[in-house]
C-alpha cells in the first residue's frame, strides 16, 4: 500500500494530473484511508516541490502544475475524507476557513480543511480572497467555534490583523478563536496580531483546535 502513496508522491512532484487522478480514484475503489493518501502521498509530494522552489530548482510553472495535481487529487478525496468525518458522529467543533483577502493560493487552506473533516469537525470552507467582514459574518452565521485565516503572501498578512481587528471594534472577540497560517506566518506574527493560534502544518493546526476546544 505505501507504494501507492509513494506513487502519488510522485505525481505530485512531477505535477502530473492525470496520474494523480488515476491514483486517487484507486484510493477509493481499494478502499485504502483518504487521510492516509493525502498526508502520506499528496502532502509530502507538494512539500518535496516546495523545499526545491526554496532551492531554486524548480521554477513557478513546475509549482504550478504540481499545485493542480494536488488540487486533482483533493477534489476526489476530500468528499471520502468528509464521510469519514461524519462517521465520528456530532461535530467537535466548527471551523470557517478562508484565504484572506488579496491572496488566491488556496491549497494549503484545502489541506487543512481535509485534515479538520478528517478529524470530526465540521468545515465550511469560504474560498480564497476574502474580507474581514465576511469571514466573521459567516462565523456568526454557522455559529463556528474557530475562524481560520490563510494568507501566503507577505503582503497579506495584514488583512489576517483585520480580522482580529474587526472581531474587536464590533464587540464580538471573545466569541470566536482566531487560527492563522500561511508560509509567511509565524507564531511570533499571531501573538503580534492578538490571533489564538498558529500552526506550521495541517496536523498541528487540528491539534491545537483540539485542546484549545477541550478546555
Amino acid at each position: 500500500m505505501s507504494e501507492l502513496f509513494l506513487e502519488l508522491k510522485q505525481a505530485i512532484i512531477d505535477g502530473d494530473e492525470d496520474i494523480a487522478e488515476e491514483l486517487s480514484q484507486k484510493v477509493i475503489d481499494e478502499s485504502i484511508n483518504p487521510v492516509d493518501a493525502v498526508q502520506l502521498g499528496l502532502i509530502k509530494g507538494i512539500e518535496v516541490v516546495g523545499e526545491l522552489w526554496k532551492a531554486g530548482e524548480v521554477f513557478l510553472p513546475d509549482v504550478m502544475m504540481s499545485a493542480e495535481a494536488m488540487k486533482v487529487g483533493l477534489g476526489l478525496l476530500e468528499p471520502e475524507i468528509a464521510k469519514l468525518g461524519m462517521s465520528q458522529g456530532s461535530a467537535k467543533g466548527k471551523l470557517v476557513l478562508g484565504t484572506v483577502e488579496g491572496d488566491i493560493h488556496d491549497i494549503g487552506k484545502n489541506i487543512t480543511g481535509a485534515m479538520f473533516t478528517a478529524a470530526g469537525y465540521k468545515v465550511f470552507d469560504i474560498g480564497t480572497d476574502i474580507k474581514a467582514e465576511d469571514f466573521v459574518l459567516k462565523a456568526q452565521e454557522v455559529g463556528a467555534d474557530i475562524i481560520g485565516a490563510s494568507a501566503l503572501l507577505t503582503t497579506t498578512m495584514s488583512a489576517q490583523k483585520e480580522i482580529v481587528d474587526y472581531l474587536k471594534e464590533h464587540n464580538l472577540r471573545d466569541q470566536f478563536k482566531v487560527f492563522i497560517g500561511g508560509g509567511p506566518t509565524s507564531q511570533a506574527y499571531a501573538d503580534e496580531i492578538g490571533a489564538d493560534g498558529w500552526a506550521e502544518s495541517a496536523d498541528e493546526a487540528v491539534a491545537l483546535a483540539d485542546r484549545m476546544l477541550a478546555k
